[in-house]
């Protein structure tokens, strides 16, 4: 089982990626479970979800305290006591950040990709809601699951021209990172 936490603030589509991982992976055969935890619910409030990805039906209920993969929206939230807190050894951390990878791994001592998510998503959304170009970096880096999954996804919750500009913006982010960079991290954490 992969376990995937997602954390970001209150308007950056956090829920929704969690929503849109499990829903790609459910098209693809696999089982999965997301589920948000809110603190206040407002724009910019620290906000985590949970994913969960398996071959076989989930079953644990739990918040993910140990996960296999970090997802965080807000290069902020990266210094806050506690988020990376649980990360599997081994694990890695993809970040919102227009910061280089080498930099923000130093800082925090840990496997860290960045992508300057919000500028990405500016450009070809016009708005920084960061989510679905960090999924699809995410699914480049782990292999996880094919990009053409999420394009799915989004058919299912999107439509016209947002779904085209998410999916431009998704190809574009998936360009920003090596393919499979992360494949032996998601052998490891399903073995």
């Amino acid at each position: 089982m992969i376990e995937v936490r997602i954390h970001g603030r209150g308007g950056q589509g956090n829920v929704i990626a969690a929503y849109l991982l499990a829903s790609a992976a459910i098209m693809e055969g696999l089982f999965a479970q997301a589920f948000p935890a809110f603190g206040a619910e407002r724009r910019g409030a620290p906000v985590t979800a949970f994913v969960r990805v398996a071959g076989q039906a989930v079953r644990r209920r739990c918040q993910v305290r140990q996960p296999d993969f970090l997802i965080i929206q807000d290069e902020a939230l990266l210094h806050v006591p506690g988020v990376t807190e649980g990360l599997r050894a081994g694990g890695g951390i993809l970040v919102n950040s227009a910061q280089g990878s080498a930099e923000l791994g130093a800082v925090s001592g840990k496997d860290v990709i960045s992508l300057p998510a919000t500028a990405l998503a500016n450009q070809f959304l016009g708005k920084p809601v960061p989510n679905t170009a960090l999924l699809a970096a995410f699914l480049i880096l782990t292999e996880l699951l094919p990009l053409e999954a999420l394009v799915k996804a989004l058919g299912q919750r999107f439509k016209g021209e947002v779904l085209e500009n998410n999916v431009r913006l998704i190809h574009a982010a998936a360009s920003g990172v090596t393919p499979g960079l992360w494949r032996q991290k998601r052998d490891a954490a399903s073995a």
